[in-house]
């Protein structure tokens, strides 16, 4: 039934209410003279660095924090998030992990972990005053599986969780992609896009000539690029390749490097906090996975949405939100 509701959800204006007047109160923020950005102290096994927040709204009951994928992305694809929420009255925050976009960015390869993150975002959630009353929690891509880590580790501390376009496993996001995303691809042009990762000249322009009509414009954002919103191809140019390399490997058809043998879904069980799958038909991630995670998850839902792919919150944008606000309000 709640599956029904959230799929179901008002499209005309996602439910929307103007946000009441405290939701722009800024008295007693640190952060009010700076339009609600600061960075924040962390401490690492090599040494102490600053990682960049910024806060929208306010809402004692209901806060958000948003993880953005890569590893090494920025938050900027989520801006689009501006649009939606503070109708919604929800109290929203931007963070770019450390290593990415206005955070500090060591060269030190082994903060590049994912347990390391996880700790990184408990200390995020400590200096904002998030807590179990109000702590929600958004991952999407690699944001999803840094979620899911953190919600098995500290869930202690969350009100909510959403894992958004993330399998609960990359070997099993791996053989989605050989079963289902290769095959549909021009077998010639996936051979020579196949060849040039062999050959370790992912970054030659052929690459993402070849990619870009046949993998990104299907599977990460169906719009033609020149299309695509300003903020998405923003935080794709601010990438910090070196992390993204290390950490999901240089193919864009499947993942690799340290991440290539990570998989929780038997975990998921563990999860005992309100959670909210969102899929997408066309997405990289496969959505009947995405369904079956809700199940596995002990107080889990799932959204699918028909129009999206991997950046549904942009292709298939009315549902995703209408889904998103309905799951935040009713555990709110």
């Amino acid at each position: 039934m709640r599956e029904r509701a959230l799929a179901n959800a008002d499209l005309t204006n996602g439910g929307r209410t103007a946000p009441s007047p405290g939701y722009y109160d800024t008295g007693g923020r640190a952060d009010a003279w700076s339009g609600g950005a600061r960075m924040i102290d962390i401490s690492t096994p090599a040494g102490d660095f600053r990682v960049w927040t910024k806060r929208t709204g306010n809402n004692p009951r209901l806060k958000l924090l948003l993880l953005h994928g890569g590893p090494g992305a920025t938050h900027e694809y989520f801006e689009g998030f501006d649009s939606v929420l503070p109708a919604h009255g929800i109290e929203y925050y931007y963070y770019d992990q450390l290593g990415s976009g206005n955070s500090d960015r060591p060269t030190d390869t082994s903060l590049w972990t994912t347990a390391r993150f996880v700790e990184e975002v408990e200390q995020v959630r400590q200096a904002l005053g998030l807590t179990q009353d109000n702590f929600c929690l958004l991952g999407q891509s690699w944001g999803g599986i840094l979620a899911i880590e953190y919600a098995l580790k500290y869930q202690q501390h969350l009100k909510a969780l959403v894992i958004s376009n993330m399998m609960a496993s990359i070997p099993a996001y791996n053989d989605y992609a050989r079963r289902v995303l290769m095959p549909a691809m021009d077998p010639a042009l996936l051979a020579e896009a196949q060849a040039l990762e062999a050959a370790g000249n992912t970054s030659a322009p052929r690459y993402m000539e070849i990619l870009m009509p046949m993998h990104y414009e299907k599977h990460v954002l169906r719009r033609p690029a020149a299309q695509w919103p300003e903020p998405v191809t923003r935080s794709f140019g601010h990438i910090n390749n070196e992390l993204y390399t290390l950490m999901q490997g240089p193919s864009e058809l499947g993942a690799s490097g340290r991440l290539a043998d990570w998989d929780r879904f038997d975990d998921l069980s563990r999860i005992t906090t309100p959670t909210l799958t969102i899929g997408a038909r066309y997405d990289t991630m496969d959505p009947a996975y995405m369904e079956a995670m809700s199940k596995r998850l002990p107080n889990g839902r799932s959204l699918t949405l028909p129009e999206g792919s991997h950046l549904a919150m942009y292709d298939d944008q009315e549902r995703y939100f209408a889904g998103l606000t309905a799951f935040l309000k009713d555990v709110a």
